[in-house]
C-alpha cells in the first residue's frame, strides 16, 4: 500500500513537471508567435491593437537558448565623403580655372562689372535730370499762365507784376537750357561706353584662340559675350533716349522762346495775341484765309499790286492804330494753310501832294512799316521771311501798309 503511494507520487510529480515544462514552451512559443497579440519589447504600439486602449509592458525573460547564443559582427557602414564639386559648378560662380585663358576671363569679367556700375549710375543721372526738368517745365507754365491769364482779362501796357513774371519764366526756361547741355554731356559719357563694351568683346571673341584653356574657359568666354552683347543693347538704348530727350527739349525750348518774344509784346501793348506764328504755323490746316483784313477808319477799296490781293492793309489815317490783332489773326491763318509761306510789307503813299509833302510822307510810313516789321518779329515770324518795298498810289488817302503771301 504504502509502495503503492510513493510510486504513484513519483508519477504525479514527473507529470507536474512535464506540464510546467510544456506551459514554459507554450508560453515561451506564443511570446514570438504574433506581435499583434503581444506588446513589443520596445514600448511601441502592437499593430492588432486597433481599440486605440493602453496597452501593458510586459518583460519576458530571456530563454537559455538566446543567452548562449552568440553575437554576430556588423561592420559599421563607410565613412562617405562628399564628392568635389566638379569644374562647370564652380567656373559658374565666377572662380578662375587656373589656366591663362581663365586668367582673362577674370580680367574682362571685371571690366564687364565696372561698364555695368556706370551704366546704372548714369541711367540714374538721366532720371534725375528728367525730374529736374520737369519741375522747371511746371514752374515755367504756371507762370506763362497767370500772365496769359492776366492779359486776357485786360491790364495795362508795360504792367511791372506781368514784367517780373515775364523775366521769371525766362528764368525758368534758362534752366530748362541748362538741363540740355547736361543731357548732351551724359550722352557723350554713355557713347564712351560703346567704347569700352567693344574693347570686352573683340577681347572675349580674340581669347578663343588662346592655347592652353579648357573647355570651362570657351564656355565662360560664351556667357561673357553674351552678356557683352546685353550690355551693348543697353547702351544703345540709353543713349537713344538720351539723344529723344536732347532734341525734344531743344524744339521745346526754341518754340517757347518765341512765345516769350510774343508774350512780351503782349505785355507791351497791354492785350493777348496769341501763341507764336511760328509755333502756329505748323498746326492743323484750318480754312483757307479770309478776305482782305483792313484796319482803317476810312472805307476804301483794296490796293492791288502786280496781281495780288492784299492779305492785310493797315492805314494809320489816326495816331495809335490798333492793328496788332488783325495782323496777328490774318498771318497766323495763312500759316496754317501754308506753313512756308513767306510775306512782303508794301509801304504805300499816296500819290497826291507837293514834292515836300510826298517826302514827308515816304519818311513817315517808313516808320510805320519798321513797327509792323517789329511787330511780325515779336509775334515769332523770322525776318528771313519778310521783305521790305515802297510804292505809291493815287487812290490813297493816308500813308498804308499792306501785306502779301509771297
Amino acid at each position: 500500500m504504502a509502495f503503492w503511494v510513493r510510486l504513484s507520487g513519483r508519477v504525479n510529480l514527473r507529470r507536474s513537471t512535464v506540464a510546467v515544462l510544456g506551459a514554459a514552451i507554450l508560453l515561451s512559443g506564443c511570446s514570438f508567435a504574433s506581435d499583434s497579440l503581444w506588446p513589443s519589447l520596445t514600448g511601441d504600439e502592437p499593430a492588432g491593437n486597433t481599440a486605440g486602449q493602453p496597452s501593458k509592458r510586459v518583460s519576458i525573460p530571456p530563454s537559455q537558448a538566446e543567452l548562449n547564443r552568440q553575437p554576430t559582427f556588423t561592420p559599421p557602414p563607410p565613412n562617405l565623403v562628399a564628392a568635389p564639386p566638379v569644374m562647370s559648378s564652380v567656373v559658374a560662380t565666377g572662380q578662375p580655372t587656373g589656366t591663362l585663358v581663365g586668367q582673362k576671363v577674370g580680367q574682362l569679367r571685371g571690366e564687364l562689372q565696372r561698364l555695368k556700375g556706370q551704366l546704372g549710375a548714369q541711367n540714374g543721372q538721366l532720371q534725375q535730370i528728367r525730374q529736374i526738368t520737369t519741375n522747371n517745365a511746371q514752374r515755367y507754365h504756371g507762370t506763362v499762365a497767370a500772365v496769359t491769364a492776366r492779359l486776357q482779362l485786360g491790364t495795362t501796357p508795360g504792367n511791372p507784376i506781368l514784367v517780373n513774371q515775364w523775366n521769371a519764366a525766362q528764368a525758368e526756361l534758362d534752366r530748362i537750357s541748362s538741363d540740355i547741355a547736361t543731357m548732351n554731356s551724359l550722352a557723350n559719357q554713355i557713347a564712351s561706353n560703346s567704347s569700352l563694351a567693344a574693347y570686352v568683346l573683340e577681347s572675349a571673341r580674340a581669347a578663343y584662340g588662346l592655347t592652353g584653356a579648357i573647355d570651362e574657359d570657351h564656355r565662360q568666354l560664351a556667357l561673357l559675350e553674351d552678356k557683352t552683347n546685353r550690355a551693348v543693347v543697353l547702351i544703345d538704348r540709353l543713349l537713344g533716349e538720351i539723344n529723344e530727350d536732347v532734341a525734344r527739349q531743344t524744339s521745346y525750348v526754341a518754340g517757347e522762346r518765341s512765345n516769350l518774344t510774343t508774350l512780351a509784346s503782349a505785355i507791351k501793348n497791354g492785350e493777348l495775341h496769341g501763341s507764336s506764328l511760328m509755333a502756329r504755323a505748323f498746326a492743323t490746316a484750318g480754312q483757307a484765309p479770309g478776305p482782305v483784313y483792313s484796319v482803317s477808319s476810312t472805307p476804301r477799296s483794296g490796293f492791288i499790286a502786280g496781281g495780288r490781293q492784299p492779305l492785310v492793309v493797315i492805314r494809320f489815317d489816326r495816331p495809335n492804330v490798333p492793328y496788332q490783332q488783325a495782323l496777328y489773326t490774318a498771318v497766323a491763318k495763312t500759316l496754317q494753310v501754308r506753313p512756308e509761306a513767306n510775306f512782303d510789307l508794301v509801304a504805300v503813299t499816296p500819290g497826291r501832294g507837293s514834292t515836300s509833302e510826298q517826302a514827308m510822307a515816304q519818311s513817315t510810313v517808313k516808320k510805320h512799316t519798321n513797327g509792323v516789321l517789329k511787330s511780325l518779329m515779336d509775334m515769332g515770324l523770322p525776318a528771313s521771311r519778310i521783305s521790305l518795298s515802297a510804292s505809291s498810289s493815287a487812290t490813297s488817302a493816308s500813308n498804308e501798309v499792306h501785306i502779301y503771301i509771297r
